[in-house]
């Protein structure tokens, strides 16, 4: 286990001799398209809230190369277990902006039918299990589900996703040490953003790094630039592949930075230096990414417009449909609890329904309140 930060693109686009994992050139190019799509649909999430249109929003910006290199080194077939700052998966995955937005909108096209704050997806056909407001309780169950995938005798390989606050929780420990002791296919991924909320990494943890915590659960610790997605992707391959193989988890440690406040009920500007997010910003994954494409001839102006005009337009649609969808009414929450209803629930369904019929409850409730 080393503390060295394994990085490949350097600031001025070019390479480090012999570190380039040599992607084909068009996949070079999908993965810059999703790191801009990611970016701008973010930028529709926060201003829509701030607009009013949802209550809340969680943005990734500055981490596009962390959370696309990593998912991006898996086989369609592997499982995720996310966080809350991954949103470019879903567009790798495939998964429509219209549903992305319905989730947002906790409307009929929502998978979790208004049950979830926004940015909670869930989406099965992606094999993208569900996000959960609590600190680290994915890496448990990413833990549970490379035990059970081992004792099957499949190859599936499991990623989850934590930030730096992630590794204080009870569910770091336990995750990593089930996973660890088991040989379970997982590849825990920690993006070290700097900050959980306003609590900084120097008071986060005495430890050197994060990665160097795997050393007591018996699994390699790797640190990589974080906003080098060549980097990210290389590392997160070979413990992919390393899962795969039978060999057990890793702990992958991308080193980046949260550009965003903490979510749109957070000021950053209260607790951050201007000097430090400042630095950061010179070191803007796309921007850098953009750099290294250049130099291979894969990038110019033409290039550049087509992505942001063909990300904008899909953006534009796909807002308009999710908006275009009907809200659920209360009565909905009697759904999908039980598989047969409870007399006590049937009663109280018929309650609300003529509660309902006589204008006492609306069928607008309103957005997270957050």
């Amino acid at each position: 286990m080393s503390n060295d930060l394994l990085t490949i693109i350097d600031q001025d686009g070019k390479t480090q001799k012999g570190k380039d994992p040599g992607l084909p050139k068009d996949e070079l190019q999908r993965l810059y398209r999703l790191m801009v799509a990611t970016r701008l649909l973010d930028e529709r999430g926060l201003a829509m809230q701030r607009q009013g249109r949802i209550g809340f929003y969680l943005q990734s910006t500055g981490q596009e190369a962390s959370h696309l290199g990593a998912a991006y080194a898996l086989a369609d077939r592997d499982w995720l277990f996310p966080a809350y700052r991954q949103p470019g998966i879903l567009l790798l995955r495939d998964i429509s902006i219209d549903k992305i937005v319905s989730e947002w909108l906790g409307n009929s096209g929502d998978t979790s039918k208004g049950r979830q704050m926004p940015v909670h997806y869930s989406f099965r056909e992606a094999n993208f299990v569900s996000i959960s407001s609590p600190i680290g309780t994915q890496l448990t169950h990413a833990a549970g589900a490379g035990m059970a995938a081992r004792i099957r005798g499949d190859d599936t390989v499991f990623m989850t996703f934590c930030g730096d606050g992630g590794t204080s929780s009870n569910d770091f420990h336990t995750g990593l040490n089930f996973a660890g002791v088991t040989k379970a296919p997982v590849v825990f991924v920690c993006e070290n953003n700097g900050w959980a909320i306003s609590v900084p990494q120097c008071k986060q943890t005495a430890s050197e790094s994060m990665a160097i915590k795997a050393q007591a659960y018996g699994m390699p610790g790797v640190r990589v630039d974080g906003n080098d997605i060549l980097a990210v992707y290389r590392v997160c391959k070979e413990a992919v592949d390393r899962a795969r193989r039978g060999d057990g988890p890793t702990l992958v440690e991308t080193v980046t930075y949260r550009m965003a406040s903490h979510s749109s009920s957070d000021d950053a500007a209260r607790y951050r230096d201007a000097t430090e997010y400042e630095a950061w910003k010179k070191k803007d994954p796309i921007a850098r990414f953009q750099l290294y494409l250049k130099q291979r001839k894969l990038w110019d102006e033409t290039f550049e417009a087509e992505v942001v005009e063909t990300a904008k337009a899909k953006l534009a649609e796909g807002v308009k449909l999710a908006e275009a969808r009907a809200n659920l009414g209360p009565e909905s929450l009697f759904d999908d609890v039980f598989m047969n209803l409870t007399p006590q629930l049937k009663a109280q369904r018929q309650e609300l329904a003529e509660l309902m019929s006589k204008g006492g409850v609306g069928a607008d409730v309103g957005h997270f309140p957050l």
